[in-house]
């Protein structure tokens, strides 16, 4: 498995930060080690997981076909099951292993919109995804093949995808000023002062704006769009959805979830097993596909949060915060149909501002990843402007193009140079 150290190390730049706190970090004391960081650290880090992106998930799901029952059950599926994979993997290798839904993946779900066959195509997609996952912790040349794609083009790709919902709170404060400013205000103090908590502030926020919604416009409550319950659908296979939907959705988690997770962890001194690890969460995934998940993959961000010196000082026990996160997210997920309710009585404007929030600090890592290697800004920026334009040929999304299109760019500019050379 060392190539895959090799890779994770060289593909993500947050690791270098992560790696300088991780040398600075206090030795191990002598004393009783408590229980209480990695539990509340665990708590944090579910919370902050959940609140911070699930609307994304939402929109996703909605965007390619789901009613909101469905999407509610895919948002259902998917908390569940990263909780199951996290309390397994935690306890299985004592290690602080998170495991996430994919929020990249599902922004390329509101880029990618309807695909061919509708919601059942797509479902079919999320189960494909989830087999590919799977194959790359199988077959290790598969993975190797993966992380050969350029950081500057898979980057890219990914800033494309973002842009559109990141453009959310601007066009939602235009059409509904009243609505989501107040949003967008309590999101930027607190990023200032509590950066950690500025989106689930900024949801809370909204959560208020809908209620008051409700309230003054007498909107109807149906009482059993809250009840917990899975729409399972039996999945349909479509040339468009496979290549423009199951592959973008495959790349976008391993490049931008799957590889970066294993970076954090390594830079926090933990080896976790590829194999073991990535084959859980395609499994999972796939499990998930037919209630309408669309993935589950291995935490970045949260997992600083279980890994780290938040978790308290003695590394062995760490992974105590990590099952904890696992059993509140499954408590969480159980109760998904009610913020599923929620986000479709929101005004318009508010829910997808709350997104776009979300997202700004992936769409800055991703932009800034994508053009830091000079030699190939053009074909980063290429790939970029495919995405963004949003273009759909033969029913294949944009984001299948966008790499096609940054691959072939660089692979010419790369021939011009060696000819010359």
């Amino acid at each position: 498995m060392r190539e895959y150290a090799l890779i994770v190390r060289s593909r993500l730049w947050e690791t270098r930060l992560v790696s300088s706190q991780l040398a600075h970090e206090a030795p191990q004391p002598r004393e009783s080690p408590s229980l209480a960081q990695p539990i509340s650290a665990g708590i944090v880090s579910a919370l902050v997981a959940f609140t911070s992106s699930f609307v994304v998930v939402l929109a996703g799901l909605t965007a390619v076909g789901a009613s909101p029952a469905q999407a509610s059950s895919g948002l259902m599926s998917v908390t569940v099951l990263m909780g199951v994979g996290t309390v397994i993997l935690a306890w299985w290798t004592k290690m602080p292993i998170t495991v996430a839904w994919s929020t990249p993946g599902a922004a390329l779900l509101v880029t990618t919109g309807a695909v061919e066959g509708g919601w059942p195509a797509a479902v079919g997609a999320f189960l494909v995804a989830g087999v590919l996952i799977v194959l790359t912790g199988l077959v290790p040349p598969l993975g190797a093949l993966i992380a050969r794609i350029p950081t500057s083009v898979a980057q890219a790709m990914l800033a494309g995808v973002l842009l559109q919902l990141c453009l959310g709170p601007i066009t939602g404060a235009v059409a509904n000023p009243a609505g989501v400013v107040p949003v967008v205000l309590v999101w930027l103090v607190g990023v200032r002062f509590f950066p950690r908590w500025a989106v689930p502030a900024a949801f809370l926020v909204a959560a208020a704006v809908v209620v008051l919604h409700v309230v003054t416009t007498d909107a109807e409550l149906d009482v059993a769009s809250v009840v917990p319950r899975l729409e399972f659908v039996a999945p349909e296979f479509t040339v468009q959805a496979v290549i423009g939907l199951a592959l973008p959705l495959y790349l976008v988690t391993m490049a931008s979830q799957n590889v970066p997770g294993m970076a954090v962890m390594k830079g926090l001194g933990y080896d976790v097993p590829w194999g073991r690890a990535i084959v859980l969460t395609g499994v999972g995934s796939v499990v998930a596909a037919p209630a309408g998940g669309h993935g589950i993959n291995l935490a970045a961000i949260s997992a600083a949060l279980t890994a780290g010196p938040e978790a308290g000082p003695h590394r062995a026990r760490r992974w105590i915060a990590s099952v904890t996160s696992g059993f509140l997210a499954i408590l969480i997920g159980i109760g998904a149909a009610a913020f599923g309710t929620l986000v479709t009585l929101a005004p318009e404007g508010v829910i997808i501002a709350v997104a776009g929030l979300a997202l700004l600090g992936t769409f800055a890592s991703s932009l800034k990843a994508s053009l830091e290697d000079t030699a190939d800004l053009l074909p980063a920026v290429v790939t970029f402007a495919v995405v963004a334009s949003g273009i759909a040929i033969g029913g294949v999304s944009s984001a299948f193009w966008a790499l096609v299109a940054g691959l072939v760019v660089r692979g010419v500019l790369r021939v011009g140079r060696r000819a010359n050379s």
